[in-house]
């Protein structure tokens, strides 16, 4: 299964879940691919930071940009068994690329409204790539980086449903330290000596659906 991580803004977290997707499938059992496919590079660094701080990665890493990303990944596809791909935070070619090749597509949402703003952005992006794919991927959206308690989280959440080319899944992964701190070591929240067991149930919750859901029902 091919799933990318993807936005039309930056900030919202997509590393964090790419990153703690490939680690988290690994854990499955899974033989995994981590596509970089963001200039920024940040998945890169997070891989050397693991590097240095486990004797296994678990997960292989490879960097790709542009129309490339389409070629090697349908390349690629049949030697692993799940392959996450983590792109920038706008509309680029590495990320369009990917589409055409994903099968799964996931757009992190912060509870804000110049985040919320990007949302038409992202589905009319989806409406254009799905047209010119014999079959369509999986869409969908979901709240990252959302306060504990707020307000804004269910008015964003209630307007994320507006949009039927990404279903809204009501698994919020909140604004914790956790994350960061684990991210600085390399380490997926999970694989902390003292894991925030509240952090590690929102990543489990949401990708359990995704991997285990009903993945038969594809964005319209």
């Amino acid at each position: 299964m091919v799933i990318l991580v993807g936005s039309q803004k930056g900030g919202v977290g997509k590393t964090t879940i790419a990153t703690n997707l490939a680690a988290w499938l690994v854990k499955q059992g899974a033989d995994v691919l981590l596509v970089d496919a963001d200039d920024q590079g940040s998945a890169a660094d997070f891989t050397a930071w693991r590097e240095s701080n486990l004797e296994k990665c678990g997960y292989t890493l490879v960097q790709l940009t542009g129309i490339n990303v389409r070629k090697q990944i349908e390349a690629l596809r049949p030697k692993y068994d799940h392959i996450v791909i983590d792109t920038g935070g706008r509309d680029t070619t590495s990320q369009r690329a990917a589409m055409f090749v994903c099968d799964i597509y996931l757009s992190p949402f912060a509870p804000r409204s110049y985040d919320l703003w990007t949302v038409t952005k992202v589905a009319t992006l989806i409406d254009e790539i799905q047209a010119g794919r014999a079959e369509p991927f999986t869409a969908y959206s979901f709240l990252s980086k959302a306060d504990i308690k707020s307000a804004d989280n269910r008015e964003v959440a209630q307007a994320l449903q507006d949009y039927p080319q990404l279903t809204f899944l009501p698994f919020a992964i909140s604004n914790r330290k956790a994350f960061a701190n684990s991210a600085s070591k390399g380490l997926a929240v999970f694989e902390m000596d003292e894991p925030d067991r509240k952090a590690v149930a929102e990543l489990d919750a949401l990708f359990n659906h995704i991997l285990h859901g009903n993945l038969a029902t594809t964005a319209a």
